[in-house]
């Protein structure tokens, strides 16, 4: 965690959320986690937890990312109405579902080939503009480099996701600037 607060720290001022997505940290850890980037100065209202509604609720972060098999995006939302809710979903269906279930935005992908999933075939740009076009709060994720997120704009994304991009990069800060040059500019 020591090597990633490094990091966060660095590039928090230039990212909209910092999505703690730590599978195997029981909640004390998440807890502890949150706490050590509030001492960074990393604000509350930047993180995300995955699928951990209790953690959020206690730490006050913005809110919780659900994964398919996390507690129904509608029950959530009716306990916790001003909990930011994020949906993984991986089809126009799933995202649908998400949508009217309540959720603030669904987490979309892989778009492209990704080293975290080597042998699941990408979903492509064309399935994001099919679900883009239902669905207004979509955020790619998966194999998106600064060369390739203005296709993942132009295809209606909302925003992007970006992990291995980011924290492998030789310099995580120079991989930040480029992301949101993309973004601001529409160029890398």
């Amino acid at each position: 965690m020591e090597q990633l607060s490094e990091i966060l720290l660095e590039i928090h001022p230039f990212v909209t959320v910092i999505h703690l997505r730590e599978k195997q940290k029981s909640a004390r850890e998440l807890y502890h986690a949150v706490n050590l980037l509030t001492k960074m100065k990393v604000p509350l209202s930047k993180i995300m937890i995955n699928d951990r509604v209790d953690v959020a609720l206690v730490t006050g972060v913005a809110g919780v990312q659900l994964a398919y098999h996390s507690l129904e995006v509608s029950i959530v939302k009716q306990k916790f109405p001003d909990l930011k809710l994020g949906c993984s979903i991986h089809s126009y269906e799933e995202g649908q579902q998400a949508v009217l279930n309540g959720a603030d935005y669904v987490l979309y992908g892989h778009v492209f080939p990704s080293k975290s999933k080597p042998d699941l075939t990408p979903r492509g740009l064309e399935e994001l503009k099919k679900l883009t076009r239902q669905a207004t709060s979509v955020i790619a994720i998966g194999g998106i480099t600064a060369a390739n997120t203005q296709q993942v704009i132009n295809a209606g994304a909302k925003g992007i996701a970006v992990m291995s991009g980011i924290l492998e990069a030789r310099d995580p800060l120079m991989a930040v600037k480029a992301y949101q040059n993309v973004l601001e500019n529409g160029d890398v």
